[in-house]
């Protein structure tokens, strides 16, 4: 008689427990990371010598690769802004608000995000392939032990340059949209100057103003941080400083929005609007 043959039953591929758990504590561990160098880089603001000329020489550099694209960007941002608000509020009635509307998504949300990713995009995955190529030739690890602090010598004014031009952009990008506005609702869409100006001191106000400015700053501080983590930590060597610099990119990008959320919300009930 022919014995039965057992047969084990087959295993489902799929994600495991322990495999989800892995991955929770490798996020909860690189957000420790990350937190721990912003307090690292707070501390290495205070501490002296300051790197002044290499602060000056981040700034130019971050603002070279930085300032044409934001004035490109924001001018079809502006238009598009303005010709969908103004098509909006011109189906509600209210064509006297059409310049306050597009003038206030511009300055409270557009500019300050426009920059933002532009700063993450381009100057972060600059500052971030420059950190990580030094981490693979031990640059670092050489300076550490020449009793030199990386964070103080190279991250710190790489992070400050991202938030003082991220700060002036933010005005540049805030001007050149609102301008582009202006010009799009005046000839496409039958505007006045006279009420476009008026209606944008009827609802303006200048917190809306300060906080674009601080919105710009954190976003840059934010990109700054993310950035510098992920190109002191490459891994792979040549290629991992390429996996470095886009995780940096894609990470920044979701903490900004993130970090957008938080702002606006925070600012919505601590400011009233103006008129209420």
């Amino acid at each position: 008689m022919a014995e039965g043959v057992n047969q084990q039953p087959a295993v489902k591929a799929g994600v495991s427990p322990a495999d989800v758990g892995g991955g929770v504590r490798t996020a909860v561990g690189g957000a420790g990371a990350v937190f721990r160098l912003f307090l690292e880089v707070l501390r290495g603001v205070f501490r002296r010598p300051f790197q002044f000329r290499e602060f000056i020489e981040q700034s130019w550099f971050i603002a070279s690769v930085t300032i044409l694209p934001s004035a490109l960007v924001a001018i079809p941002f502006g238009a598009v802004v303005a010709m969908q608000t103004g098509s909006l509020v011109q189906q509600l009635g209210a064509e006297a608000y059409t310049g306050a509307t597009g003038v206030l998504a511009v300055v409270q949300q557009g500019a300050p995000l426009v920059t933002s990713l532009l700063i993450a995009g381009a100057a972060g995955s600059a500052v971030a392939a420059d950190l990580g190529a030094r981490s693979i030739r031990e640059e670092l690890d050489a300076m550490r032990v020449l009793g030199i602090d990386p964070i103080q010598r190279l991250v710190v004014p790489r992070v400050l340059g991202m938030m003082l031009v991220a700060v002036l952009l933010n005005g540049l990008v805030s001007i050149v949209g609102i301008s582009g506005g202006y010009v799009f609702n005046i000839m496409l869409q039958g505007g006045t100057p006279g009420a476009y100006l008026m209606s944008f001191g009827a609802l303006a106000q200048l917190p809306d103003f300060i906080m674009s400015s601080i919105k710009a700053l954190i976003f840059g501080l934010i990109a700054g941080v993310v950035a510098s983590y992920c190109g002191m930590n490459p891994k792979g060597g040549p290629k991992g400083v390429g996996d470095a610099v886009n995780l940096g990119v894609v990470l920044t990008f979701l903490l900004l929005f993130f970090a957008n959320l938080i702002l606006t919300a925070m600012y919505l009930q601590i400011v009233p609007p103006k008129g209420s």
